[in-house]
């Protein structure tokens, strides 16, 4: 064997000394190389001084220990943290109940993550028996949870009514009417998901009721506007650096859009942290749980909260291109039937409700899905991507500074084009309106507009959403102005409306409604609230084709139907803020005595019953009508003579009590209530 082995190297020449010389060679060479690579390093360290050889070793150390030295800094701080905290409540807890409250949502939802993080998998693995035996048995067990669903919404519209009135059973009836009628335009009839119709109706039904009418939500919210108003304000601080004392003077310009560059800078800060991709994320979960929505699609509706319809895309960029026509057609839905965070900041310093528009962009995201996946039903097969494989897109900033000043610049952008838009759609408005109304004069009808069109046009959807009669006109062509021109120039509309109400004026000039009720108000903020316009759709399209340029063609095709969806989520919100919201007493009766029509409903007397109970002896506020009532409670007073205007005002002001003159002070609070009752009456028989 050794032989044949020997003869078979011979013949290939391996055994040549040649090729043995050679090996010795580049073995010396590679030699020779190492050393001279480890010179440089040799001759460093041996010319480093003392301290730069303790700090290289100290930095060896810390390197090595970094886990442990982190942990270590975490833990100073979370106690320090916890330390403040709890010096707060102490000082005053009243003053610390936000910070407590941020707090411990803060600690929960940290302990949660770590908690599944660690533990997840052994706990969905010990939870796996009831899954088992749910989904053998989910089928009656959905069935049973959709009727309960049912048979409690009208239980509670039935007893609602009876209690309230029959205003509420328009609103509930407009949204039974847009329902049917996407199921009756669907891209594929019979084809829609009952879970996702169910469930995210019912999420924005149930959002809608915590918020709106209990006393807990409503007061949440309430505050997150105040909040929201008085961070809105740091804004001035740079517009009047910049532009001046009188900065006010170019409200729109200077006011409201500098708004823009702030929050714009605020998010993108918030991304470079990473706590709005995790805030996204988790609201996503939300709903693809209840629905039954695909990952990627449920985390761009829980976006669109937050961001625009474009930036929300940028969350999911990558799977664009995976993505089903069903799903693009939600992605783009859902940010039709929503705004973007920094252009609600605007919208507040026009005069438009907090409350409402932050309600508005909540409820509005589980709508978008559910109306989207009913008027384009999946029929393809999703691309299978997990909670843990979809991985949002996160800030690309170096460092905070950087992630400010990116902000701001990429606001720029956003603030010409909102400027360069409105300019535009008011100069095309006004020519459109002359064109009108010189063709109208033609038929001496010279009061054709666009504006009269719209109203005529919408006046059947905004009745029907909630609006009174009288003023559904006025709501339609507000619905009008943003479907076919742009959402700024319709709350820039409905802001000098509110403005008018708030300052008392006249109801009717020569025949013509100068501003609308509270109620209707609050349903046209609702559905107003989304970039359902025309203009947004060109830009959707525009930005989802850059991303995905091999799906142009299936983008395009499903542009126009997710702009119904878009808008149809909208008005289904303002169907359900029709059914729950109810004016305070205050902004009611103000708005109902200055009406010269009057309808009789038990919400009226209530007012009129918690005005007269809150004038007594011993409470700390009191109302006043008129300050004429007050002074001169012995006078008949005329019913006609209470125009509505009422402030809320401190005891010490003007009291209703008299210790000296008992007899004096129940005159004062007969003379209240017979005013109050009288003009009650007065306007109930009118």
């Amino acid at each position: 064997m050794e032989g044949n082995e020997t003869k078979k190297q011979k013949e290939r020449g391996t055994d040549n000394e040649a090729f043995e010389y050679e090996d010795q060679i580049s073995i010396e060479m590679q030699r020779v190389s190492e050393s001279t690579d480890d010179a440089p390093s040799k001759t460093a360290n041996h010319h480093q001084s003392l301290p730069e050889k303790k700090l290289e070793e100290l930095r060896g150390r810390l390197a090595e220990y970094k886990d442990q030295t982190c942990l270590i800094v975490n833990l100073v701080l979370a106690a320090g943290f916890v330390a403040m905290v709890i010096a707060a409540c102490v000082l005053n807890f009243h003053r610390a109940v936000g910070l407590l409250v941020i707090s411990l949502v803060t600690i929960f939802f940290l302990t949660w993550d770590w908690t599944m993080e660690r533990y997840g998998g052994r706990m969905w693995e010990s939870l796996s028996p009831i899954k088992d035996l749910l989904s053998r048995n989910w089928s009656w067990i959905r069935g049973m949870m959709y009727v309960l669903f049912l048979v409690a919404v009208v239980c509670w519209v039935a007893l609602d009514t009876a209690q309230r009135g029959t205003r509420q059973l328009v609103s509930f009836s407009g949204l039974l009417l847009l329902i049917f009628l996407m199921l009756l335009f669907s891209k594929h009839p019979f084809r829609w998901s009952w879970q996702t119709l169910v469930c995210g109706t019912g999420l924005q039904f149930v959002l809608g009721l915590l918020i709106l009418r209990t006393t807990f939500g409503l007061s949440v919210v309430r505050w997150l506007g105040n909040l929201a108003e008085m961070f809105l304000s740091f804004t001035d601080a740079g517009s009047q650096f910049v532009f001046g004392n009188s900065y006010t003077d170019h409200f729109f310009a200077f006011r409201v859009m500098p708004i823009l560059v702030f929050l714009s800078s605020v998010i993108s800060i918030l991304y470079y942290t990473g706590f709005m991709p995790w805030l996204i994320s988790k609201i996503g979960f939300i709903m693809q749980v209840t629905m039954g929505t695909s990952p990627a699609e449920s985390m761009a509706a829980a976006g669109n909260i937050f961001l625009g319809n474009t930036d929300a895309v940028l969350l999911i960029r990558p799977y664009v291109g995976e993505l089903t026509i069903s799903e693009l057609h939600a992605v783009m839905a859902g940010g039709f039937a929503s705004i973007s965070g920094t252009i609600l900041g605007a919208f507040i310093s026009l005069g438009v409700d907090a409350t409402h528009l932050l309600t508005a962009t909540i409820m509005s995201a589980p709508a978008s899905l559910a109306i989207a996946k009913i008027f384009w039903p999946e029929r393809e097969s999703s691309v299978s991507i997990s909670n843990r494989d979809l991985k949002l897109i996160k800030g690309e900033s170096q460092n905070i500074l950087e992630a400010a000043s990116q902000g701001a610049s990429r606001a720029v952008a956003v603030v010409a084009s909102i400027i360069a838009n409105i300019i535009a759609f008011l100069a095309l408005l006004a020519f459109f309106d002359a064109i009108l109304s010189w063709l109208g004069g033609m038929f001496d009808y010279p009061q054709l507009s666009f504006s009269l069109i719209c109203s005529y046009v919408f006046m059947p959807l905004s009745f029907m959403m909630g609006v009174s009669w009288e003023d559904s006109f006025i709501v339609a062509e507000l619905i009008g102005i943003k479907t076919f021109l742009n959402e700024f120039v319709a709350y820039e509309k409905l802001s000098e409306l509110i403005k008018k109400r708030t300052a008392g004026g006249p109801e009717y000039v020569n025949d013509v409604k100068q501003y609308i009720s509270v109620h209707s108000e609050a349903i046209a903020t609702y559905a107003l609230c989304g970039f359902s316009n025309f203009a947004s759709l060109g830009l959707c399209i525009g930005a989802l084709s850059a991303m995905a340029p091999d799906r142009q063609s299936d983008i395009s095709s499903c542009g126009l139907r997710a702009l119904i969806a878009g808008s149809v989520a909208c008005f289904m919100t303002a169907c359900i803020a029709g059914m729950l919201y109810i004016p305070d007493c205050p902004t009611f009766l103000s708005t109902e005595f200055n009406n010269t029509n009057i309808i009789s409903s038990k919400q009226l007397l209530d007012c009129c019953t918690q005005l007269y109970n809150s004038v007594t002896v011993y409470e700390p506020w009191n109302v006043t009508c008129e300050r004429r009532i007050l002074q001169n409670p012995q006078r008949p007073i005329s019913p006609t003579g209470l125009t509505g205007r009422w402030i809320l005002q401190e005891r010490r002001s003007l009291p209703l009590t008299n210790e000296k003159n008992p007899a004096r002070s129940r005159s004062k609070e007969e003379g209240m209530k017979r005013a109050i009752i009288e003009t009650a009456n007065d306007k109930r028989l009118h």
